[in-house]
């Protein structure tokens, strides 16, 4: 059975890290992803490090499920041959800067006049309108002005940026959400319309309670590091061995621990009667239970745990990770064949779809720099005299046949 997506073609004119991370989405969903990369160098994080051979691993990470092709943007040719793509394409994505897509020609009037079924998906940095739309997008910069950064880390460490790109990443699930909608509504009417994210409003929406904390009764939340801001105790405890996370977020779930840790005497401890007394007594509480905890390992304590309905688990490194038996069991990597590197293991897409395929064969490795371009160009229509002529002015680039054969 084929993908949700298949048949869908998407014109992919991302770089960097939010719209890639989008349209590999939609191309693991099934959807013909194209992914035009800027003649002559490609896509900028083709030059950042660490590097596999001598392939950016962080290309790498955002670009499965894509034919990758080279334009020359700045060449008149070039922009017209993106409209011709955009025009028999179902979604263009782009994350440019904005008001760049309209100085190309390619804004989504534009566009939606000639093809009003046509759906348009950006991200920006801040948003297209307001004092701050013409900012660069850059994910620690958004992390910090969303306030993100404000409740991460602890009082001795300061402000804290998450270990990941997460401005960018949540802004391209936002996207994927705001596409398949524009689908399903255009499946209604008939017409496409213009999706926009930003990586402000992306970590904005993900501010949950500590945001509606202020927005109802005016807290403005500190950093608290690895402890709940509401629930105590929650959070990371030290064992004989390292850290531990802890969640026993109801009452009996405490009354358990305590007796698990043999510490039955703090149930009824004034200091940590309730939730909220607990919460006032956090830093006495966590001494208390660590004092009991030091005594056994991470891995001795987890299991004991879980068997008695509390919450639990070690604090891993990547290492561990990937080594770990239940990621294993839930298929979270896939092997894919590239053609220079030969097998690539990424983490794939997090979703069983019972009615989808499963085949992992069916994923493609990201492409290398102009790796389906004459492909993709005969497949608009382009006649092969004219395919020869654009390459060989360079309008438009293609990757060695003999390097990507594979």
């Amino acid at each position: 059975m084929s993908l949700p997506l298949a048949g869908v073609k998407v014109l992919d004119l991302t770089r960097a890290l939010s719209g890639p991370f989008s349209t590999m989405i939609l191309g693991d969903l099934g959807a013909e992803v194209i992914k035009v990369e800027p003649a002559p160098d490609g896509d900028m994080v083709r030059q950042w490090g660490p590097f596999d051979g001598d392939i950016s691993v962080y290309y790498l990470s955002a670009n499965r499920s894509k034919k990758g092709i080279g334009i020359d943007f700045r060449h008149p040719e070039g922009l017209a041959l993106v409209r011709k793509l955009a025009l028999q394409c179902d979604i263009v994505v782009e994350n440019f800067k904005v008001g760049t897509m309209q100085r190309m020609g390619l804004g989504y009037d534009e566009l939606a006049a000639e093809n009003p079924a046509l759906i348009m998906a950006s991200i920006s940095g801040f948003g297209s309108r307001g004092p701050a739309k013409d900012w660069a997008g850059f994910d620690q910069i958004a992390q910090g002005y969303s306030g993100f950064m404000s409740l991460t880390g602890t009082a001795e460490s300061g402000p804290t940026r998450v270990g990941t790109a997460i401005g960018d990443l949540t802004a391209g699930l936002w996207l994927v959400i705001g596409i398949l909608s524009a689908v399903v509504q255009r499946s209604r009417t008939g017409r496409g319309q213009h999706v926009e994210t930003s990586l402000l409003a992306g970590l904005m929406a993900l501010l949950s309670v500590q945001g509606q904390r202020y927005l109802s009764v005016g807290e403005v939340p500190q950093p608290c590091g690895n402890v709940h801001p509401v629930i105590a105790p929650y959070g990371t405890f030290e064992t004989a061995d390292g850290p531990l996370n802890l969640a026993p977020a109801t009452q009996a779930m405490w009354v358990k621990l305590c007796n698990i840790l043999e510490m039955e005497h703090l149930v009824s401890d004034p200091r940590f009667l309730s939730n909220a007394d607990r919460m006032q007594h956090r830093h006495e509480l966590k001494q208390e239970l660590e004092t009991a905890l030091t005594r056994r390992t991470r891995m001795e304590w987890t299991p004991l745990m879980i068997e008695n309905g509390i919450p639990a688990g070690p604090i891993n490194t990547l290492e561990d990770v990937f080594a770990d038996p239940q990621v294993q069991a839930c298929g979270l990597v896939k092997a894919l064949q590239h053609p220079l590197l030969g097998e690539l293991r990424q983490v794939g897409l997090p979703l069983d779809l019972s009615a989808g395929s499963s085949d992992e064969a069916a994923l493609q490795a990201p492409p290398v720099f102009g790796q389906h371009t004459r492909d993709v160009f005969e497949a608009f229509g382009l006649a092969a005299e004219e395919i020869d002529r654009l390459l060989e002015q360079k309008v438009a680039y293609q990757a060695n046949p003999m390097m990507v054969s594979v």
